[in-house]
């Protein structure tokens, strides 16, 4: 496949670009990506673009969906889903893997497939495995489709919190204490020899840094899937919890401290960083989980309350697990201050939330681009890179 683009056609050239607003997938998140797909349609600019949303329902099937972002909201506590708003519950997209064909294609039994035109790029809103780890990512370097975000290599180290902070250590960024019980180790469950194993190496770490835990899922997002541990006593079920999510999972020690976020976006000239935001205290729940995110839109400081010093670092920080990563277009960087004022990195996000109460679109307002300019940003850079070896 060549590493660069193909020359647009004299017909590509006379038309708006297409792009394919790509939502849903086989995660645990996928009514976040649905509710994401929802906020980028509403604001996505249709001078200058042509929209095709392509939502993948949670069995995997590529499907033609409503152009209509008002179903796509959380209402009344509800999820939606691509089911939902599919136009049929059995037709299917197609996208070629043929790097110089980029027709869209839609086939439903017994009927002659309908070619949609070709798509210039895909804006992949989906989060968590099949979509934000490098998966999609490759089918569509495997297509010679430009598309918004990581590469393969970066969307799957972020994707995998155990090698994101192998790579961020190596790196010499700041990462705390953590450790990672594999799908082998439990797969006899809690009564099993490995089990009784995984257990005592957890304890040991407990012993060493402290209770409480987060045990949580080692490839999952939106804090899906986390408990707090406030002893031994549950520790099963805060295993058997997070293997909902992911065989593989992570346990990681409490930082006390601050929670921080930066963005940070390419621009022409490079990735640059946002002004960070605090997730203060959340007093309705344990800690910032799935429902204080989505469900009772817990918020965020923004600009979080730092000394100059302070938000210099942490933007400086971001910017690091950036590039480290090898990350393109967007990341969503998360830090906790601990209480000795030093930063340490605690994940990043390669497609974070664009839902209308997210962080990383909020943060870029704050910073002088606002919603439609940031999805404009991103697609412009995602036009300009090439697909292949970069």
């Amino acid at each position: 496949m060549s590493s660069e683009n193909s020359p647009q056609s004299p017909e590509q050239q006379l038309r708006k670009p297409r792009v394919a607003v790509v939502f849903g997938g086989r995660s645990s998140e996928h009514a976040i990506s649905v509710v994401t797909a929802g906020a980028v349609l509403r604001s996505i600019d249709r001078t200058k673009y042509d929209v095709l949303p392509i939502g993948i329902t949670t069995d995997g099937r590529w499907a033609l969906t409503a152009d209509d972002p008002e179903r796509m909201a959380i209402a009344d506590r509800a999820l939606p889903s691509v089911d939902q708003i599919a136009e049929s519950t059995d037709g299917g997209v197609v996208l070629s893997v043929d790097p110089g064909n980029r027709e869209v294609v839609y086939s439903e039994p017994g009927s002659v497939p309908k070619a949609l035109g070709e798509v210039d790029v895909v804006f992949p809103v989906l989060h968590g495995p099949y979509g934000e780890d490098g998966t999609l990512q490759g089918l569509l370097e495997l297509s010679g489709v430009p598309y918004v975000g990581a590469g393969v290599l970066a969307s799957a180290v972020g994707q995998d919190k155990e090698y994101m902070k192998r790579v961020f250590t190596s790196f010499g960024l700041p990462v705390g204490p953590y450790l990672v019980i594999r799908p082998r180790e439990w797969e006899q469950g809690p009564e099993g020899a490995k089990g009784a194993a995984a257990r005592k190496k957890i304890t040991d770490f407990a012993a060493e840094h402290g209770w409480p835990l987060f045990v949580k899922p080692a490839r999952a997002g939106s804090s899906m899937g986390i408990t707090k541990v406030e002893d031994a006593s549950g520790l099963d079920e805060a295993i058997i919890e997070a293997r909902r999510h992911d065989p593989k999972i992570l346990v990681e020690s409490l930082l006390r401290g601050r929670e921080i976020e930066c963005g940070v976006l390419e621009f022409e000239d490079g990735p640059r960083a946002s002004v960070p935001a605090e997730i203060p205290p959340v007093t309705a729940h344990d800690f910032y989980d799935f429902e204080a995110k989505y469900i009772d839109s817990a918020t965020g400081l923004v600009p979080a309350p730092l000394t100059e010093e302070q938000t210099a670092e942490v933007q400086r920080l971001a910017v690091e697990a950036f590039e480290a990563a090898s990350c393109e277009g967007l990341v969503r960087a998360d830090f906790f201050l601990t209480e000795d004022g030093e930063f340490v990195i605690n994940e990043i996000n390669t497609l974070p939330g664009f839902t209308p109460i997210s962080m990383f679109p909020r943060m870029w307002q704050e910073s002088g681009v606002g919603y439609p300019e940031l999805i404009d940003r991103l697609i412009q850079a995602a036009l300009r890179r090439p697909t292949g070896l970069r």
